[in-house]
């Protein structure tokens, strides 16, 4: 007999105020708002002094502005990483306290849920992406569960021929598995982007089902991590997302791996702090997240922004937006700041990173006509502002690198001290999260084992913070590139299929895209060799990148350098020594030289 959870029952009777804040999270937000605003001021103050002894000429006024302009991003990130360094290490069991469901006893309880688990899609490989849900499945249906999931794959493709392929490889597996859990639409148009193609589920289907995953075309989860989610879902029905914390999947591309291994290092110490004040108005990463339908389907419908493309029209960066709305409604938003079987895929190549985050950025701008909405949550609005800032005051940093030549000969010897213990403070709040996310790895035992020793290690450590340093002055720029094109009323926003395997990037294809960012580097350091020539070697670390922006481009996209780093285990992370049952049956043992074949 299989029982039928009512999602209406299941949710609370009257969503809690979203505006009440329970005392311990109140004084935990009013403790990092105060900590960041007494950094910043630091910064201003700091910044201030040395350009007062200049003279206040305008090019050291506008330096300072751009010092303080990116110091609060920075701020959070170092406030964040230091705060869960110490939860993980100092005081673990405030994190137990700071995060309910963590605290929540895991239970090998009845499932009772019933969960869709989704799988967008829009002009990708169609037998790459299903092998992904057809491991989730095939994992799922070996759990006493497997009669609580169905699976959804919404197709927004565009191309016929891709079109046909879903179809045909759809009709495959639902022969091989039997159809009646198995379900395929395509859509005749791609109203409101992937948001819309999951709206359109919940029309259709959404009354069948209590919760939904939705999975991107590059998303795996094992079932552990999804049982976990829906048990915690099914005892706490004043949440309406849980996000897990998604990591990065073995891969063949060296710069796929070099970046997500320090994305993996760095994310467990910044989301356990970010999670500890920011706490039931967390985070939604639009994918590899439990949500409850009702409340959704009720609360989270996004609206038509007005004016024209890219600002107007459909909100591009749909997760965070739905999130604050889940949030207005009453429902709690949290993200599980524990590693677990949850995957995705990064960029395989800089030019397809950079296409990510000029997606990324235009749909975070939308929000600037969304902060102002009524009714939000305050968390909600700092949260969207947030993530305006994280794109909008990016050019703080080339600007001040154009205008360092023409503030520097102004400034008295005496004020070069305080000026380089600014610069070197800075970098220290920019590289902080990385530096907490090795002495976490460190700290915690057995876990530099997994990652290959503590040579390898420590050697994976130093490629990936040069890489950080090479990778932030060349996106730093592309950044520019949007914003500009965007006041010209050049840019264009949309999505579409992306590159997900490793290949190459041509000597050509580099030099077109990134002879711009090339250019500014040396323009720089032309100006620095003629008015300031001593402080090329300071900000050298800062435009390596736009120097080597081509190679870089060229040669990490090499597959020969991909496959070297991965026969030594460089930049490997831990799955890939110690597969889980979820990404072995994918793959096979795991060989991260064939992996993305």
């Amino acid at each position: 007999m299989t029982l039928r959870i009512d999602p209406v029952a299941l949710a609370p009777d009257e969503p809690r105020d979203p505006f009440t804040v329970p005392g311990p999270l109140r004084w935990r937000r009013r403790l990092v708002l105060g900590l960041v605003l007494a950094t910043v001021a630091s910064v201003a103050l700091c910044a201030g002094l040395i350009a007062a002894a200049g003279g206040w000429t305008l090019p050291g006024i506008l330096l300072m502005l751009c010092v303080v302009a990116v110091t609060p991003w920075n701020a959070i990130g170092f406030w964040n990483a230091a705060i869960g360094l110490a939860l993980l290490h100092l005081f673990p069991r405030a994190l137990q306290r700071a995060v309910p469901v963590l605290a929540a006893p895991e239970t090998d309880g009845p499932i009772l849920l019933r969960t869709a688990i989704l799988m967008t899609l829009r002009n990708e490989d169609p037998a790459r992406a299903l092998s992904r849900l057809r491991a989730v499945k095939a994992a799922l249906d070996a759990t006493p569960a497997a009669d609580r999931f169905d699976y959804f794959v919404l197709s927004d493709t565009s191309c016929p021929d891709v079109a046909a392929q879903e179809e045909a490889a759809i009709a495959r597996w639902q022969a091989q598995d039997g159809a009646r859990r198995i379900h395929y639409r395509r859509r005749a148009d791609n109203i409101g982007f992937k948001a819309g193609n999951v709206r359109d589920f919940c029309k259709r289907w959404g009354a069948g089902y209590d919760v939904m995953l939705p999975l991107d075309a590059d998303s795996l989860m094992g079932p552990a991590m999804i049982l976990r989610m829906v048990r915690i879902l099914q005892n706490a029905p004043q949440i309406g997302i849980l996000q897990s914390l998604v990591v990065g999947l073995p891969s063949a591309s060296a710069f796929a791996r070099i970046f997500q291994f320090g994305m993996r290092a760095g994310m467990r110490c910044y989301t356990v702090g970010a999670t500890w004040w920011a706490g039931d108005c967390g985070p939604f990463w639009g994918h590899n997240a439990l949500i409850r339908i009702a409340p959704f389907a009720a609360h989270c419908d996004l609206p038509v922004l007005p004016g024209r493309p890219p600002l107007g029209g459909p909100i591009l960066s749909h997760d965070q937006v739905e999130a604050v709305l889940m949030r207005r409604a009453g429902y709690e938003v949290w993200a599980l700041p524990v590693e677990g079987e949850s995957f995705e895929e990064n960029p395989p190549t800089l030019p397809d990173f950079l296409a990510r985050d000029a997606r990324w950025c235009l749909g975070n701008l939308q929000y600037l006509k969304l902060i102002g909405r009524p009714g939000l949550h305050p968390m909600g609005r700092f949260q969207l502002a947030w993530a305006v800032l994280m794109f909008a005051t990016v050019p703080g940093v080339p600007l001040a690198l154009l205008l360092l030549p023409f503030a520097a000969p102004a400034m008295p010897a005496a004020a070069a001290l305080p000026a380089a213990a600014l610069y070197l403070a800075i970098l220290l709040l920019g590289l902080f999260p990385k530096i907490a996310g090795y002495l976490d790895v460190a700290l915690t035992p057995g876990l530099m084992r997994r990652y290959g020793g503590g040579t390898r290690f420590a050697a994976s450590a130093a490629i990936e913070i040069g890489f950080s340093f090479l990778l932030g002055a060349i996106s730093a720029l592309a950044t520019c590139g949007v914003l500009l094109r965007l006041l010209t009323g050049r840019a264009r926003g949309s999505w579409g299929g992306q590159a997900r395997d490793a290949h190459r990037v041509s000597w050509r294809a580099a030099a077109r895209g990134l002879a711009p960012t090339m250019a500014y580097g040396c323009a720089v350091a032309g100006l620095l060799l003629a008015f300031a020539p001593g402080l090329l070697i300071w900000v050298a670390p800062l435009l390596a990148g736009c120097w080597l922006a081509i190679p870089f481009a060229v040669l990490t996209a090499d597959p020969r350098l991909g496959a070297v780093m991965a026969r030594r285990r460089l930049c490997a992370t831990p799955e890939e020594g110690d597969p889980p049952a979820i990404l072995a049956a994918l793959s096979g043992p795991v060989d991260p030289v064939r992996y993305a074949a």
